[in-house]
């Protein structure tokens, strides 16, 4: 089999599609359920500490397993337990019509997107690296890019628990030269942290007000660590830019408050995706 993936291409493509489907599909889980984690974690501590410094408050209500794997998925309107012919990637939503089988309540269009761009950009990356330890890291680092963007799109999070072990695996990587050399992705690392802090505490002291969440300052960092310094300022211009266009449409089309935030953290995953696979060669063509 592994024969077969390494002289065939469509072979490879076609087996990194499906198995990218399933993948969308536990990154709709953690999508869904790491938020509700954080938060039941966070009230957890708090009444824990209000507690102990002599506060008698009722402790959290919510005692059941909740996890990534528990409780089984079912529909929040009825509670109809999501049987496994209901759950194929993009097939089970097409064939419900986008319909909750047990109370017909729409399901949200975001669960088929995710699994198709998904596997969408986990082609990419395959057809861009081939067979090879560049092609598997690149899929791990895309899938949490994914992960990433649309939790950070919906709650404004991004996640600890995504984004540093991630971290730590790009500097393992360039331990061995995966995507750059040791020197690059670890000043990359503290490049990519840095440059966002500095941002962040100079608009804080000139405004009064916070820019960004330290997530971002984390995902640049994560950035930085796969992919090294030297495509920092590609990756940082190109998620300005679209998040400048993306945020001046908004307010100029659908009447969005100027003060209300706007999540970054999708425009540099999108930018850091685009580095991964062309970043070089975007930077040798501005150089040239």
């Amino acid at each position: 089999m592994i024969e077969l993936l390494q002289t065939s291409t469509a072979v490879l493509l076609t087996v990194t599609a499906l198995f990218s489907l399933l993948v969308g599909s536990f990154l709709n889980v953690v999508i869904h359920r790491l938020p509700v984690m954080m938060e039941r974690q966070w009230r957890q501590e708090a009444t824990e500490f209000l507690n102990a410094e002599g506060h008698a408050l009722p402790t959290n209500g919510d005692s059941a397993p909740y996890s990534l794997w528990a409780p089984r998925s079912a529909c929040p309107q009825c509670g109809h337990q999501i049987t496994a012919l209901e759950n194929i990637p993009i097939l089970s939503y097409l064939f419900l019509r986008g319909r909750c089988s047990g109370c017909g309540t729409s399901i949200p269009l975001r669960y088929p997107v995710v699994e198709a761009v998904t596997a969408l950009l986990s082609v990419a990356v395959v057809w861009h690296f081939g067979f090879s330890w560049q092609s598997a890291g690149g899929l791990l680092f895309t899938w949490a890019l994914i992960a990433l963007a649309v939790i950070d799109l919906r709650t404004t999070l991004l996640p600890d628990s995504i984004t540093l072990p991630l971290l730590w695996l790009g500097l393992v990587l360039n331990l061995v030269g995966i995507y750059t050399d040791t020197a690059s992705s670890l000043i990359g690392a503290v490049a990519g942290y840095m440059s966002l802090w500095l941002v962040y505490h100079a608009f804080r002291l000139l405004t009064g007000k916070e820019g960004m969440g330290f997530g971002d300052f984390k995902l640049f960092a994560l950035i930085g660590a796969w992919l090294g310094w030297q495509l920092l300022p590609l990756v940082i211009l190109l998620s300005s830019l679209v998040g400048a266009i993306v945020g001046i449409s908004l307010i100029l089309f659908q009447g969005r408050d100027r003060a209300q935030p706007i999540p970054f953290g999708p425009y540099l995953a999108a930018a850091g995706f685009i580095a991964l696979l062309w970043g070089k060669d975007i930077m040798a063509l501005y150089l040239g």
